[in-house]
């Protein structure tokens, strides 16, 4: 039997999908049911993603709660669950948002229903703004990495003090286009951990973030210039490239800064055919969602048949994840803090598609 200590109603407010492109504040969604694998966390802060705009624009699903990432305090868990959670305990993570196939779960509720294996047991010096930021980026990120990219190198800590860590020989450089995205961030510093050296291209003025998240060197997009100061500061043997803008420009950046030998360019959006001008580069790009094991039911490309290895990583890394976080090794990305409650949070998401947000994450308190 599922271990429930606080009383949970039957319905809840919930920001839900009401149609394309238009989100609704209703106060009778159902709180989703506790499954073996699920903990109900009661929501404390949640932020916004560029893709809560991009799928309620793309692929509706009439209904459905909305978003993924959140935080808040667990207050039931199924049986089969990680032995390291507890009723009680503050944690953030992520969630499939406005899914056809799970309509009652969603991050933008004030229960989530969230897979257990994918929360992080919140630091006590951690705030529940600052958390809600980890749950995308960590997904995203790691998938990015350690599955599509197939870097070398690991997130895996010794067993025990004194051990010594494997170090890669020679270690490579990768470039991470948009480091001052939450998700350029998050991969530097797994990046740096896992052993590589990264290096990031951003405006100017966010140039800090991105080296204090652990990019050796940092790049100016704008200029004309840039991929041959890429090229020249890796002598030419940059071979793993994770584009976090996703824009045709920035395609053909990352492709003119690859060395000569080729490599690897990571897209989180599809990229046009027409950009695949080097053979030797192999060019692929992901859906952070198959980490969940399920099917992920969206209209045409975005669509996946569920991917069980996908699975399986993910509970690798949010496992790896938390004792990075236990050790005081993950930083958190910068947030603007929101007022306003549930009616700002659908404000926000017009906010994310109207305007671009560069070197911050919108974090709502509800």
């Amino acid at each position: 039997m599922p271990s429930v200590v606080y009383s949970l109603p039957s319905h809840q407010t919930a920001v839900v999908a009401r149609q394309r492109g238009q989100l609704a504040v209703i106060h009778d969604a159902p709180v989703a049911p506790v499954d073996p694998k699920m903990a109900i966390v009661k929501t404390a802060a949640v932020a916004i993603n560029p893709a809560d705009a991009k799928m309620l624009d793309y692929s509706i699903a009439p209904g459905a709660i909305h978003g993924y990432d959140f935080s808040g305090t667990i207050v039931a868990l199924g049986e089969h669950t990680p032995a390291h959670l507890a009723v009680g305990d503050r944690v953030a993570g992520v969630v499939h948002g406005m899914n056809a196939l799970q309509p009652n779960v969603g991050g933008f509720a004030e229960y989530v229903g969230a897979a257990a294996e994918f929360l992080f047991k919140i630091p006590d010096d951690m705030s529940f703004e600052d958390a809600a930021t980890l749950g995308t980026g960590v997904g995203t990120a790691g998938l990015a990495l350690f599955k599509e990219l197939n870097v070398p190198g690991s997130l895996e800590l010794p067993e025990q003090d004194g051990k010594k860590i494997k170090k890669i020989k020679s270690p490579p450089f990768i470039l991470i286009c948009g480091g001052s995205t939450a998700t350029g961030t998050r991969a530097i510093e797994l990046a740096k951990i896992a052993g590589l050296r990264p290096i990031a291209t951003c405006s100017p003025k966010n140039f800090d973030l991105a080296r204090s998240f652990g990019a050796e060197q940092v790049f100016d997009y704008h200029d004309e210039d840039c991929a041959e100061q890429i090229r020249s500061y890796t002598s030419k043997s940059l071979a793993y490239v994770l584009d976090c803008v996703s824009l045709a420009h920035t395609t053909q950046l990352c492709l003119a800064a690859i060395g000569r030998a080729g490599g690897r360019y990571l897209a989180l959006e599809p990229y046009r055919d027409k950009l695949a001008t080097r053979k030797t580069v192999k060019m692929s790009w992901i859906m952070m969602l198959t980490i969940f094991g399920r099917r992920v039911a969206l209209d045409g490309v975005y669509g996946r048949d569920a991917q069980p290895e996908d699975y399986e990583l993910g509970k690798t890394l949010f496992a790896q994840v938390q004792k990075l976080l236990d050790k005081g090794m993950i930083h958190t990305h910068p947030i603007q803090l929101m007022g306003g409650g549930w009616d700002s949070v659908v404000k926000g998401v017009d906010q994310i598609r109207n305007s671009e947000v560069s070197g911050y994450k919108l974090v709502y308190s509800v």
